[in-house]
């Protein structure tokens, strides 16, 4: 095994270098035509994005957190109202609960596809309940025919949270659909990234799109003719133009995903790291490649040595973090998410990733865990 190789966590300049002449023309034609702040650049990628979901709308926004706020807001949830999430989450699906002045609910993870445990939402229903937030974490989709089931069962709204799930797919059906809205970040290092921070929202509601882009754009449609009081969260026009050069990439981005993540499971099948599950019937685009180890702390240590970054999506299950003492969970509330939180590795992941690095990454965690 060659020594001194370095593997990256995510290479993004790998993926610009290969794009860079279409990425470099579509910077060049939204500066020369001054199409900063709305304009055709936006309008031609939400059309183009709500189209890849299998949506009739599509609302570009500031970033993935304000997608998900604005979705809520525009769906009349507030004060005195409950949102259920799950629990081991990145923290701007609860923050962006909060911010509506609503009480986040967290709920324990599945084990096996570490979203949203569907039983336990069931029981956390309560008459101040009003919408689901399900998690497409790691870019595995959550289990939404029966969620949705419960949601109509007690009246509540389903707003998704792919922010890692660009493509992502339930029996065919893109995810973002299932709901009354999906919600997506265009964070640099997500499977669709901007060159900054985006967001989106798609949904097949007119009324709801319309509410969702006045609110994103001051409480207005015309110039000056404010219906209420809005944000100022807004796709800018040098970000839509990157992310609709970069949309016609992604999804053959997703088959290199997809083809690492199972590289990797043929050479970890026969170690004791547990390999993320992909669930019959759904698509996993692999966001994040998430192993489990008993001894992660060690391990990632190990490879840091050796040249390989890894990362761990999360170290605290959000109810544990200072920020939700006030909400009064215990750790053992969600055996799942405290658990795992200390066992979960994301190895490197990204489409450019070579079959000699993934066997390089492989190669010393096989050490690693024998010793």
């Amino acid at each position: 095994m060659v020594k001194g190789v370095k593997v990256p966590f995510v290479d993004l300049r790998a993926q610009y270098i290969r794009i860079k002449d279409e990425i470099d023309a579509a910077i060049t034609d939204v500066i020369g035509d001054t199409a900063f702040i709305g304009g055709k650049y936006v309008s031609l990628f939400e059309e183009a994005f709500a189209s890849f979901c299998g949506a009739r709308y599509c609302i570009g926004v500031g970033n993935g957190t304000d997608a998900i706020n604005i979705t809520l807001r525009a769906l009349g949830i507030g004060r005195g109202d409950e949102v259920i999430t799950v629990a081991n989450s990145f923290i701007a699906t609860a923050e962006a609960v909060t911010m509506t002045g609503a009480r986040v609910v967290f709920v324990d993870c599945d084990p096996h596809t570490y979203n949203l445990d569907v039983e336990k939402v069931a029981r956390a229903v309560t008459p101040r309940t009003k919408a689901i937030v399900p998690v497409h974490l790691y870019g595995q989709p959550a289990n939404m025919l029966p969620l949705k089931e419960i949601a109509e069962e007690y009246g509540l709204s389903v707003i998704e949270d792919a922010a890692q799930a660009h493509g992502a797919e339930i029996n065919g059906r893109r995810v973002g659909t299932f709901g009354q809205a999906g919600c997506f970040s265009f964070y640099p290092g997500k499977n669709l990234g901007a060159y900054g921070d985006a967001g989106a929202i798609v949904t097949d509601q007119e009324s709801l799109a319309m509410k969702c882009r006045m609110i994103a754009n001051h409480g207005r449609i015309s110039k000056y003719d404010h219906d209420f009081e809005g944000v100022n969260s807004r796709l800018d026009g040098m970000q839509a133009a990157i992310l609709h050069v970069k949309l016609k990439h992604l999804e053959k981005w997703t088959e290199q995903r997809r083809e690492a993540a199972a590289r990797y499971r043929e050479l970890l099948s026969d170690t004791p790291a547990l390999a993320p599950n992909e669930a019959e019937s759904m698509r996993h685009v692999y966001h994040l490649f998430v192993v489990r180890l008993s001894n992660r702390d060690a391990i990632m240590a190990g490879l840091k040595d050796q040249g390989i970054v890894t990362g761990v999506h999360y170290p605290i299950a959000l109810p544990n973090l200072r920020a939700y003492r006030y909400l009064g969970y215990a750790p053992d509330d969600f055996p799942f998410a405290t658990r795992y939180s200390g066992e979960i590795l994301s190895l490197p992941m990204f489409p450019e990733l070579s079959n000699d690095q993934i066997a390089y990454v492989c190669y010393h965690m096989k050490n690693l865990l024998k010793s």
